[in-house]
């Protein structure tokens, strides 16, 4: 045994954290021993390795993933740096949105609902009937609007050979999306030749999920949401504002919600109207 090595007490004192802690790291890959007694079984570590155990504890305390941790330490320096600025503005993109998440529940519980919903204009509209090409699939939130995207523009360049895209697509929720929920969820894209559309589902190279139909004419009850407003949790409230209209005006729904995509996405700024929050409704017999 060399001078260069201390013994598992020795560093921890050295790099100010438990042995329990250096026990752990060592499980967890992230900090090695430098030299194990194959007798005792004893720890050793180099007085080198004192800042590294230091990296990880602190990263630790930004509850950062195992891997992520590895990553960061494991390249260091501008690299390193980067990795952890990248980890931090998710972190910082999530709290936001759990941020606004929690003021829009208080308001449910706090009964101002009705001031939430008061935002959203709620009108009809009879849409007539088309041949739509779609995509479904199972999908949780976190994952639902790099999908959507996906979906639609596979969709929509698969619409230029069968006559165009007429209308504007739109995105079916079946059942509830959220971190729980899978939905599913059904991107669908509006096409001018049916014949055309249906030789492309039965072709070579579509992907799984894909299907043509043809959508019924039908009445929506429906409310305009900006591009900020389709972010999670403020979408929520525009397709509850819509549910309590049909209610409040005694109609029926009758089929699953909807968001119809009208405008460039892409172009569109924070305050730009883009999509139509939309529930397909009768009167009541």
């Amino acid at each position: 045994m060399t001078d260069e090595l201390l013994t598992i007490g020795a560093f921890a004192a050295r790099a100010r954290l438990s042995a329990k802690a250096l026990r752990l790291y060592d499980r967890l890959g992230l900090l090695s021993p430098a030299h194990v007694d194959e007798v005792s079984g004893y720890r050793y570590y180099r007085a080198d390795q004192a800042e590294r155990a230091r990296l990880v504890a602190m990263l630790r305390q930004l509850d950062m993933p195992l891997a992520r941790i590895a990553e960061v330490v494991e390249t260091g320096g501008v690299e390193g740096a980067d990795r952890l600025g990248s980890y931090w503005a998710d972190v910082e993109a999530r709290v936001a949105g759990q941020r606004t998440l929690a003021e829009y529940l208080r308001g449910r519980l706090s009964g101002r609902s009705s001031e939430m919903y008061g935002k959203f204009v709620v009108e009809t509209v009879e849409l007539p009937g088309q041949v739509v090409i779609a995509e479904k699939r199972h999908t949780l939130a976190d994952e639902l609007p790099t999908w959507i995207g996906a979906s639609l523009d596979r969709l929509t360049a698969a619409a230029r050979d069968c006559g165009g895209v007429p209308a504007a697509p739109f995105v079916v929720y079946y059942s509830e999306v959220s971190m729980e929920s899978d939905g599913p969820a059904e991107s669908c894209v509006p096409v001018a030749d049916e014949a055309a559309a249906r030789a492309w589902a039965d072709g070579p190279g579509r992907t799984r999920g894909t299907a043509v139909r043809v959508e019924p004419a039908q009445r929506f009850a429906y409310t305009r949401v900006t591009k900020a407003q389709v972010a999670h949790p403020q979408i929520l409230a525009a397709f509850e504002a819509v549910e309590e209209w049909i209610g409040r005006e005694g109609l029926e729904q009758t089929g699953p919600c909807r968001e119809i995509y009208f405008a460039d996405w892409h172009a569109a700024g924070p305050d730009d109207p883009v999509c139509d929050v939309a529930f397909p409704v009768r009167n009541v017999s």
